[in-house]
């Protein structure tokens, strides 16, 4: 008697990968978990402009081949787009998780072109994936970086009192150096920060909070709450037949061509507060 699939996997085959190019297990670094695969379409101009996708997971489980619904999607929308793996709780804690994520941000800003990637660079990331790609974008040693996209992301969670949460940011000295919030400043990329408002996980007020305080710094972002979407469901509306719930992928790629513009160059932004539009 075989194994049945994974919901996950039927639901990758549901997005046809015709017209792309993928690289699998592209290493970054020297751990089995640094490594990445790295969608692109197989036609067109090269020096596409390149999305890094973050999984989430609670930075204790995850894996690069169970999102490539998310990769296919913006890979067949003109991206060329990585997905990489990276170190969990218990191989480490916070900051390697961050630390892999930079890694592999860094790599990628070095070798686009050998994949037909431009110097356009995004980071995005759901959940804890959204946490990884605001620290990588807020820290001292992030590549140059088009924009953000943070989907469902933890960015203000103090005090932590999940136990399994609390094992995985044990450590530092200072428990507010792990929170994205306290790194907001002026010279943030442009960030599209997203969530549900059926969110029960990661509260809205996460997002909410963060976009707040880059405001008050000075830099350019926007935040979408969707009335109808939860914690999975947010990233799952990226899939054309669930795009009815909420208008997330048509958001993410208005976000995307709103940068590549010049649309939140600092003397042109006029980033109005609140500036919180309801999905249709």
């Amino acid at each position: 008697m075989g194994f049945l699939p994974r919901p996950i996997d039927i639901l990758n085959k549901t997005v046809g990968l015709a017209g792309l190019k993928i690289a699998r297990a592209v290493p970054y670094g020297g751990n089995p978990r640094q490594v990445m695969d790295i969608y692109a379409p197989t036609h067109g101009k090269r020096d596409r402009p390149v999305i890094i996708f973050y999984y989430g997971g609670s930075w204790q489980t995850g894996e690069r081949a169970d999102y490539q619904f998310v990769a296919a999607l913006l890979a067949a929308r003109g991206y060329v787009v990585a997905v990489p793996d990276y170190r969990l709780y218990p191989e480490t804690r916070f900051p390697g998780f961050v630390q892999d994520c930079a890694a592999a941000a860094s790599f990628i800003a070095a070798h686009a072109a050998e994949f037909g990637g431009g110097e356009a660079l995004f980071l995005m990331g759901h959940s804890a994936g959204a946490y990884n790609a605001v620290m990588v974008a807020l820290g001292e040693d992030a590549p140059p970086l088009a924009g953000v996209i943070g989907l469902a992301g933890p960015y203000d969670f103090l005090p932590i009192k999940d136990p399994d949460i609390q094992a995985v940011f044990a450590g530092p000295e200072d428990m507010r150096d792990t929170q994205p919030i306290n790194y907001a400043n002026g010279d943030a990329p442009p960030m599209f920060l997203a969530c549900g408002a059926a969110d029960r996980t990661v509260r809205p007020r996460k997002s909410t909070a963060l976009a707040a305080k880059l405001r008050r710094s000075g830099a350019a972002v926007e935040t979408r709450i969707y009335p109808k979407l939860g914690h999975i469901s947010i990233l799952l509306s990226l899939l054309p037949y669930l795009a009815w719930r909420g208008r997330v992928l048509r958001d993410v790629l208005e976000f995307c061509s709103a940068c590549l513009a010049g649309e939140f160059m600092t003397e042109r932004s006029e980033i109005s507060d609140p500036m919180v539009r309801r999905s249709l």
